[in-house]
C-alpha cells in the first residue's frame, strides 16, 4: 500500500496528488458546483504561506503532482506566487473557467509559465447550448476565447468535461471540437456528474467508494477534491500533512480489510 519516496519516508501509493482549494468565490454560479462556489460565496482563502508549506510537506512525502482549485483561483492576487513556487519544484495544475484570464491576469500568468505548469479549463460542450445550461448564458464563448488566448501564449491547456444529461448525447462532438482546437485526446477527460454541493442529480460518491486524493482547504484536510463537506474531512489541522496521510492510510487499510467497497477514481 506504500512506497518509498527516496528520502527515508513513505507515501501511500494512492496519494500521489495534493489538491489545494485556494478559495471558494467564483465569477460563475454553476448549478452543479460541488464546492458551492459563486460570486457571493465567502472567499475562505488558504493564503500564500499555507500554500507554500503544503507544497514543501507534499514534496517531503513524495507526492508527484499538485493541483490548485477553487472557486476561481485567478480571482486571487497571490495565485501567481503560489503557482510559481509550486511549479518550480513539481508538476503543477491550476483549474480555471478561463473567463477572466485577460490583460494583466494573463500577463502575470505568462511570467510563471514553465514546463511543469498545466492550465486545466472546464469545458462541457462543443456548443453554447451544452456548456451554458449549467454554467450560465454566455460562458461558453468567453471560455473558448480564454482557451485560445492561453494557447496563443504558449500554455499547455488540458480540458475537463462534466458529463450531464444535457451533453451526454454529444460527447463525441466535444472530442472532435477539442481536436479542432489542437488539444490532444490525452489532455481531455470526462467525469460523471456527482450528487454533491449544488447538484441534486448524479452519482453518489464518498470516502467508501473514492480513491483518496489528499485535499487541503483553510479548514483542514479532506479525502478527495470532489467535496470539502464535513463527511469527507480527515483532519481539522492542515499541518503536519504527514498526520493526515497516516490517517488516510489507516482508513484505506480498514476498507481493504472489510472489503466494504471497490474504490474508484473520479478526477
Amino acid at each position: 500500500m506504500s512506497e518509498s519516496n527516496g528520502n527515508g519516508s513513505c507515501a501511500p501509493a494512492f496519494l500521489w496528488k495534493l489538491w489545494i482549494y485556494t478559495n471558494y468565490d467564483c465569477n460563475l454560479r454553476c448549478s452543479y458546483c460541488v464546492a458551492k462556489s459563486s460570486p457571493n460565496t465567502a472567499r475562505r482563502a488558504i493564503g500564500l504561506t499555507n500554500a507554500r508549506r503544503l507544497v514543501d510537506e507534499a514534496l517531503d512525502l513524495g507526492f508527484a503532482e499538485i493541483y490548485f482549485t477553487g472557486g476561481e483561483p485567478f480571482i486571487l492576487p497571490d495565485i501567481y506566487a503560489m503557482l510559481a513556487y509550486s511549479s518550480a519544484q513539481i508538476k503543477t495544475t491550476v483549474l480555471t473557467n478561463a473567463m477572466i484570464l485577460r490583460g494583466q491576469r494573463l500577463d502575470q500568468l505568462c511570467d510563471v509559465n514553465n514546463e511543469n505548469l498545466v492550465v486545466q479549463v472546464s469545458l462541457d460542450g462543443a456548443t453554447p447550448a451544452d456548456h451554458d445550461y449549467y454554467r450560465g448564458k454566455g460562458s461558453w464563448e468567453k471560455t473558448i476565447e480564454g482557451i485560445q488566448l492561453l494557447q496563443g501564449r504558449g500554455f499547455r491547456v488540458r480540458l475537463s468535461t462534466t458529463e450531464t444529461p444535457v451533453n451526454s448525447p454529444h460527447l463525441l462532438d466535444i472530442c472532435e471540437f477539442h481536436r479542432s482546437l489542437g488539444i490532444p485526446d490525452e489532455d481531455h477527460f470526462v467525469r460523471p456528474l456527482a450528487r454533491r454541493g449544488y447538484s441534486r442529480e448524479g452519482i453518489v460518491l464518498d470516502m467508501n467508494n473514492l480513491i483518496p486524493e489528499v485535499t487541503a482547504n483553510v479548514d483542514g484536510i479532506f479525502w478527495h477534491p470532489l467535496s470539502t463537506d464535513a463527511d469527507m474531512q480527515i483532519s481539522r489541522a492542515l499541518f503536519p500533512l504527514a498526520d493526515s496521510v497516516h490517517r488516510i492510510r489507516g482508513q484505506l487499510d480498514e476498507i481493504a480489510r472489510t472489503g466494504s467497497a471497490a474504490l474508484m477514481t473520479f478526477t
